[in-house]
């Protein structure tokens, strides 16, 4: 192992505190909690076992441990509140741990245009729009949209939010 046990366990307990607001208690008893999941997981791989999975809920996950934009894999996304991995985090499933995706993305701190899929997924959504020409007909549909409501602002007299200069008595 190149880095110390302790070294690494600073270093994912470092990362949490500067997502969540945490007390000294709170990271020192998640210090010692890393250091002792990293000690059993170190352990059992000199051995050559398994770390058994009925703790799991309290050691560390790279997920959480690194910046919240590194849950967003190629091929998969990692949920922050349950550590699921799934292939997009849909908004039922976000009604589990109560949240909306507005919600979460402000909890973890990820950008509200961040889509919650994984990159793969993305990527082939974008390709798709690009070949139905989405891009291109949107633009076409705002330029339309924006043109027939000055026309017919001009037609009705006034501006919206705006008094009219012509008034009728």
């Amino acid at each position: 192992m190149g880095k110390k046990l302790l070294e690494l366990a600073v270093e994912i307990v470092q990362s949490q505190a500067s997502m969540n607001k945490m007390t000294g208690e709170e990271i020192e008893q998640a210090l010692v909690r890393t250091y002792n999941a990293l000690q059993k997981m170190n352990m059992a791989e000199d051995q050559g076992r398994t770390v058994a999975s009925q703790g799991s809920e309290n050691l560390p996950s790279t997920a959480s441990a690194a910046d919240p934009l590194s849950s967003i894999q190629q091929d998969k996304v990692t949920c922050m509140e349950c550590r699921a991995e799934l292939r997009q985090l849909t908004a039922n499933h976000l009604r589990i741990h109560h949240l909306t995706p507005r919600e979460y993305k402000k909890k973890w701190g990820f950008p509200l245009k961040q889509p919650l899929s994984a990159k793969i997924l993305t990527d082939l959504r974008s390709r798709s729009a690009k070949k139905r020409g989405l891009p291109e007909n949107l633009r076409v549909y705002l330029d339309r949209k924006r043109e027939s409501k000055s026309t017919s602002e001009r037609k009705s007299g006034h501006v919206r939010g705006k008094k009219s200069l012509i008034t009728s008595y």
